[in-house]
């Protein structure tokens, strides 16, 4: 299930090699190669001085026109060479410059490595032990820094050494077969071995050093318990600065995650009372832990909790992504005064976009569910072995039983999953755990809300923010929206997401764009510059953030493109298969309604039950499976895509009803396929015009389907480039199997799907893309 969220290793590994990515040139002179004998392992005996070896045949050769890029990869390189006083010097010497062109540059860009190198050159002046020259550097410069500026260097210092040991090993892993490297290649393996080399010495001393800081800095509450009006007790960690003076703000997160990174820290880092409390259930609490139930009521109990407190000055700031997203707006459904503002990244929306998206139940929900509840932590074992849920998620699916025995299957009955397959429309059952209709008038105070193009929860992003600007005319609700995926705030945007380059403007820190928008609202700073209208979204290929007054104002004009068989864009006749067992037509601005692709599936066909979809962003090949494939005419100049995008679907169908799934894509002159959105759209066919209600097919009868694909996006298409809409039916190991009958599709068995599936297309069926015209 999409809900999960976690601040794992991976995030603090972007951290500490943020600069990785901004560092390396975008244009380096890579045509020279470099032998290299890639170790067998980072801990080979050989790898410090192969690595040396290499870092000293760069260094005479690597140029770079911008001086801080050169100076800062330079460092690098001379660190790995093991010349750590001229490491030291290049690195003062950037750092200076960075302060002369902007006094405010973050100092957590660079200071762990400055400390590393300082440290080094203590220990070869003075002769002593790393340890005491680590300590005496971490010394000189970490308790000068700010509570904040401190807290993000020791978040990048404490990164387990094990996660650039792995980053390492996999490059290691992948240029076992080469005898050489070119000289990007070989600046990134310098930047991972120095990366590593430093944790290794780093991560044994930092733990003592980071418990001195803390306690000179933070007053921290490990284990508050909060009563409930109906009995329960609740357990939260508060956190408040030493320095503060007064009362002040507080900024909540209210989450079933129970994880050892502690962002109340981080909040009292940013000049506010930081406190996470936990739902009913979790750590030390004696109560049944069940998702999404009460976590309204109780993040409602800490807030009012929060406002009598002696330290606080009765404001609260609530902020999350996921599920402590949805705890925040399950909270302001009945919103309590001290309330204030709302910070939610990729939100989730019970009933909307987890435990089922679409309508469509993920076999990921039951495993989600034992992975919060299993232990009053967090069961991690269990959950993160992906071969053995592949494996039953296959045996599920070749065995063809309901998704009712899914559970018998998985070896376990679960009460919360089972409770969520009884309520299959978006009923009462959902609506009374976040804003519903009306709720949303209630709901008055700023709320900003970050989502990304790639993100598997975008449909309860899309959820909130429509239904409270539906519903409240005047309500503050600002969105930024990019090329982000569900962990937008767990790491820094990288320079390459999933194969995909990002641009240059899109790689901003939204966590800190986070805490802007709280001094904003609460501290009356200044509004952050990139908020400049409610839709604030970067357009991927123009290096460009834009600004809308709403999701529909993201376009200027629309482009209705039909889907007519291939054989002729106005020509009758059914579209023919071309060998990869994917139906093929034209996506054309000419309408052929008489026209029609027949897509035929055998729902009792288990062959594909090992068929894994690629993750990738851009892909060699298109990823289709059980689906029609409609390409586009090249484009004879670029043109802009941004917004939500919607279309009709003119089909006869032999069922009732169908899962269906849309995808999009941008063809490359090049061949390639970048998504447009991901994952793609899956969504039952009874549904899509009302969540609440069923409203069936009519099995032989030709009618149209209405879509609107719960997905954004924005960008700049080539000249040359062609559009591509991948049209599928829904048939997979790892989640709910509609047979097109007219009960509950939780019933349904594989008997059910002994006739194929057949549902002609016609090219009356169209899709509306949102057009930026300049």
């Amino acid at each position: 299930m999409r809900a999960v969220s976690t601040r794992s290793p991976a995030w603090l590994l972007a951290a500490l090699l943020g600069l990785l990515g901004p560092l390396l040139p975008p244009a380096l002179k890579a045509a020279q190669n470099f032998d290299l004998h890639v170790p067998g392992s980072p801990g080979d005996p050989a790898t410090a001085d192969v690595m040396r070896d290499l870092a000293e045949r760069v260094l005479p050769v690597y140029e770079e026109a911008d001086h801080q890029r050169y100076l800062a990869t330079l460092s690098a390189l001379q660190l790995a060479a093991g010349n750590y006083q001229a490491a030291a010097n290049t690195r003062r010497e950037l750092r200076d410059i960075r302060k002369g062109a902007d006094p405010s540059y973050p100092v957590d860009q660079s200071i762990a490595y400055d400390i590393y190198a300082r440290a080094h050159v203590i220990q070869a002046h003075d002769k002593v032990s790393f340890e005491v020259a680590f300590n005496q550097a971490y010394r000189d410069m970490v308790p000068t820094l700010s509570d904040k500026d401190a807290y993000a260097v020791i978040s990048q210092l404490e990164t387990p050494p094990l996660v650039f040991q792995n980053a390492l090993q996999k490059s290691f892993t992948q240029l076992q077969s080469k005898s050489s490297v070119d000289l990007p290649t070989a600046l990134q393996l310098i930047w991972e071995y120095v990366a590593y080399e430093g944790s290794r010495g780093i991560g044994p001393l930092i733990g003592a050093l980071a418990r001195e800081d803390d306690e000179r800095r933070y007053i921290v509450d490990p284990n508050v318990r909060i009563k409930t009006p109906d009995g329960a007790t609740l357990t939260a960690v508060v956190v408040r600065p030493r320095s503060a003076a007064g009362k002040l703000p507080t900024l909540l997160e209210f989450t079933i995650y129970v994880y050892p990174v502690n962002d109340a820290k981080e909040c009292a880092a940013h000049g506010y009372v930081g406190v996470v409390a936990y739902a009913r259930g979790k750590r030390s609490n004696s109560q049944q832990v069940e998702p999404f139930r009460h976590d309204g009521e109780d993040a409602r109990s800490v807030i009012n909790w929060v406002s009598r407190q002696g330290w606080s000055d009765g404001r609260v700031g609530m902020y999350g992504a996921a599920y402590s997203g949805f705890t925040a707006w399950a909270a302001a459904k009945r919103p309590p005064a001290a309330l204030k503002t709302i910070v939610a990244a990729t939100p989730t929306a019970p009933g909307i976009d987890a435990p089922k998206e679409g309508n469509i139940y993920h076999n990921a929900a039951y495993r989600w569910d034992r992975y919060v509840t299993d232990t009053r932590d967090i069961e991690t074992a269990l959950s993160n072995d992906d071969p053995r849920w592949r494996e039953m998620n296959e045996n599920w699916y070749r065995s063809g039983v309901s998704y009712w025995d899914l559970m018998q299957v998985y070896g376990r009955q679960q009460p919360d999953f089972l409770r969520w397959l009884s309520h299959p429309s978006y009923d009462g059952f959902w609506q009374r755990l976040i804003p519903y209709r009306t709720d949303f008038a209630r709901v008055n105070i700023p709320i900003l809300t970050i989502a990304g193009y790639f993100d598997g929860g975008s449909s309860g992003s899309l959820y909130y923010f429509n239904e409270h600007y539906r519903h409240n005319p005047h309500a503050d609700q600002t969105l930024v929206v990019g090329p982000y995926d569900h962990g937008v705030l767990q790491h820094e945007p990288l320079p390459t997401l999933r194969g995909l380059d990002l641009d240059a403007t899109a790689q901003i820190n939204l966590r800190e764009l986070r805490y802007q928008w709280f001094d904003y609202v609460l501290k009356k700073a200044p509004r952050p510059a990139l908020l400049q209208d409610r839709v604030n979204f970067e357009v991927m290929g123009s290096n460009e953030w834009q600004h809308a007054p709403s999701l529909s104002a993201m376009a200027n004009s629309t482009l209705k493109m039909y889907l007519a068989p291939r054989q002729t864009a106005a020509g009758d006749g059914a579209g023919e298969g071309q060998g990869d067992g994917n139906s093929r037509g034209v996506l054309t601005t000419q309408a052929a309604a008489d026209g029609a692709v027949d897509q035929i599936i055998h729902m009792d066909d288990r062959s594909d039950a090992d068929y894994v979809a690629p993750s990738g962003l851009r892909l060699p090949a298109l990823p289709a499976h059980n689906a029609i494939v409609y390409e586009s005419e090249p484009l004879t100049q670029p043109m802009q895509i941004s917004g939500p995008l919607s279309g009709v679907l003119d089909l006869i169908p032999n069922r009732m009803d169908a899962d269906i799934t849309l995808a999009m894509y941008e063809k490359l002159p090049s061949g390639e396929y970048v998504a447009l959105f991901d994952p793609p759209y899956a969504f039952r066919a009874s549904y899509a015009a009302d969540r609440v209600h069923r409203h069936l097919l009519v099995s032989g009868v030709r009618q149209q389907l209405p879509v609107r694909i719960e997905r954004l996006t924005a960008r700049k298409l080539q000249s040359g480039s062609r559009l591509v809409l991948v049209l599928g039916i829904n048939k997979r190991p790892d989640e709910q199997i509609n047979y097109g009958t007219d009960t509950d599709v939780s019933d349904g068995t594989i008997d059910a799907g002994r006739d194929p599936m057949q549902i002609r297309w016609y090219g009356g069926s169209y899709i509306e893309l949102p057009v930026r015209q300049q």
